[in-house]
């Protein structure tokens, strides 16, 4: 079995790749009789898009996943905990129209169900096995909320559950790719006015790392 790891920062995989010696001149390893493959994109959309894309042009996976810390707007989840992202969107992609948000499918510029969209949401090709983690749905951003106003629009017209700067492009890909995928996303802030001093980073890492361990072994 080859699977491809996704993320946008060495940062945010060390904890699981230390275990297996990791280090910048090697990004294929064997795990458990899987071919691993690492693959750090680069921070935000375009960039996770263009390395991503240019990986599924010359090679084949079982399965990709992508791993990553994100924001919470859900107060019922905790700081730390780890979370399957069953779809995603590009929340910023449209026009602002005075107070409204007008989005690509109502500008007549896409179709809703255009593939690899599905009422403008873009799903992940979800594994067989229920790994017990909370799923949710996210947004995708350039910029990250931290102002409460602009929190409280996309809250209303979104209803997401957490937010990333990269997951829907993520997601996209694959589709396009025609390449199974699959979301995981360890909890490191709530979206709120933004203050560093209440995010909890390493515990989302530290538990990121556990949790990818074990979808692995159960792969």
């Amino acid at each position: 079995m080859k699977v491809l790891l996704v993320c946008a920062t060495k940062e945010e995989l060390a904890p699981f790749l230390a275990k297996l010696g990791w280090g910048n001149s090697s990004d294929l390893f064997n795990y458990r009789g899987i071919e691993l493959h690492v693959l750090i994109t680069g921070v935000g959309m375009v960039a996770t898009a263009f390395s991503l894309g240019q990986k599924l042009a010359k090679f084949s996976y079982s399965l990709a996943i992508n791993i990553g810390i994100a924001g919470t707007f859900d107060r019922q989840l905790n700081l730390g905990e780890v979370v399957e992202v069953i779809s995603d969107q590009f929340s910023e992609m449209g026009a602002e129209d005075q107070q409204s948000f007008i989005s690509l499918a109502e500008m007549g510029l896409t179709a809703e169900n255009e593939f690899p969209f599905e009422n403008g949401l873009i799903k992940a090709i979800s594994l067989t096995e229920n790994f017990g983690l909370q799923k949710v749905n996210g947004i995708t951003v350039n910029t990250v909320h931290g102002n409460e106003e602009s929190i409280q629009q996309v809250t209303r017209r979104l209803n997401p559950q957490i937010e990333s700067m990269e997951g829907a492009a993520f997601l996209y890909s694959c589709r396009m790719a025609r390449t199974q995928c699959f979301q995981l996303r360890a909890v490191s802030n709530y979206v709120e006015k933004r203050n560093k001093s209440n995010w909890e980073i390493a515990l989302a890492l530290d538990n990121l790392a556990k949790q990818l361990e074990i979808l692995l072994n159960k792969l």
